[in-house]
Order: structure tokens, then sequence, then C-alpha cells
């Protein structure tokens, strides 16, 4: 096996083992090896000639993410914002540690890592790129979940304000794709009004 196919089974074997479920297609899978699957299908998708580096980063990028919970850190702005700053930080080095066992070298792990930790969006391409797949998949398949979980108080107003921030970090190219995207109805009539 080459070290690609290695480090993406390393990196899947880390998701297992993710104690989370969520069922799709009638299948339930570890939370988190769903996502980066998706995460690798749509990156395919939107840049079938991805690097090496980008498919890893995309694949890794909620690594044994439910090691640090939300509910470790302050349930304000800045909490939201350290732990995030943190789950980067925890991501890449655990991808770092993968692509070190599997012989890559420092500059494609460091490589690795900046993408890992979605640096200089707008100013790399592919980390623009990275970000805009996050976004396309938020769209397809969380927007959903996300809208459930809120609390009916300001509910609709949240929604609009969460998938106008989403639009705002995405590329023209990103926009083009996520208006193709076959969205769930409630999910569709929330990106039109928010984009109206």
């Amino acid at each position: 096996m080459n070290k690609f196919n290695e480090a993406l089974n390393r990196i899947d074997e880390k998701n297992s083992e993710d104690p989370h479920k969520e069922l799709a297609d009638g299948k339930t899978y570890p939370k988190e090896l769903l996502y980066s699957e998706r995460m690798t299908k749509q990156l395919l998708e939107f840049k079938p000639e991805a690097s090496e580096e980008l498919q890893i980063a995309a694949r890794a990028q909620h690594i044994c993410r439910w090691q640090t919970p939300r509910e470790d850190y302050p349930m304000t702005r800045v909490g939201y914002l350290n732990w995030r700053n943190d789950l980067k930080k925890e991501h890449a080095e655990i991808t770092a540690e993968i692509l070190k066992e599997v012989g890559y070298d420092q500059d494609f792990i460091d490589r690795v890592s900046f993408l890992v930790q979605k640096k200089k969006i707008k100013k790399d391409a592919e980390s623009q790129i990275l970000e805009d797949v996050i976004c396309l998949v938020f769209l397809q398949y969380y927007l959903d979940d996300f809208e459930a979980k809120l609390k009916e108080d300001h509910k609709e107003d949240k929604m609009l304000d969460i998938i106008r921030k989403t639009w705002a970090k995405m590329s023209a190219e990103g926009h083009e794709a996520a208006l193709k995207l076959a969205l769930p109805d409630k999910a569709a009539a929330l990106v039109n009004r928010a984009l109206s």
C-alpha cells in the first residue's frame, strides 16, 4: 500500500473510534468517519485534481474531534473560539503524527498541517478550496440537523444569519457549486431566503 492510502486508512481508523453514531442511508456510522467520507466525496466532486495534501487535510478535518467536547469550554463567544482554535491544533498534531509514521517528509507534513488549520483562507487557494468544501458539506448534510437543534426563539433569524456567514466564507466557485446542491426542501428554502 502506498503512503497516501495508508495515511487515509489510519485517519479512518482513528475516526472509526468515535463513540457518537449517525444514521445515513439506513446504515449507522461513527459520526466523524461519516463526516470525513463526505468531505472526501465533496472535495473530489468540487476539485477532482486536488493535491494529496489537500485530500489528506479534507479527510482529517475533524479527526478525533469528540476527544475535545464543546462542553469543556465556557458557553461564550470566547469559549467557542478557544475551542475551535484548540481543535485545529489537535487535528493538525494527530494528522502530522500519522503522516510521519507512514513516511511523508516534513515539507509535506507542514503543508497538510497548514491546510488542516485552514490558514490564510481567501489568500491561499487550497485553504479556500477546503473552506468551500466544508461549507458545501455543511449545507448539504448538516444544515437541517443544525436547524432542528436551535431553540424556537428567533430560530429563523439565527439560521439565515448562519447561512449568510457560511456564504461569506466561500469563493465564487464555491457559491456556484452550492447553488447546484440537491438540498432537502427546508434547507433549500432557508438558503433561498438568506440569499434573497
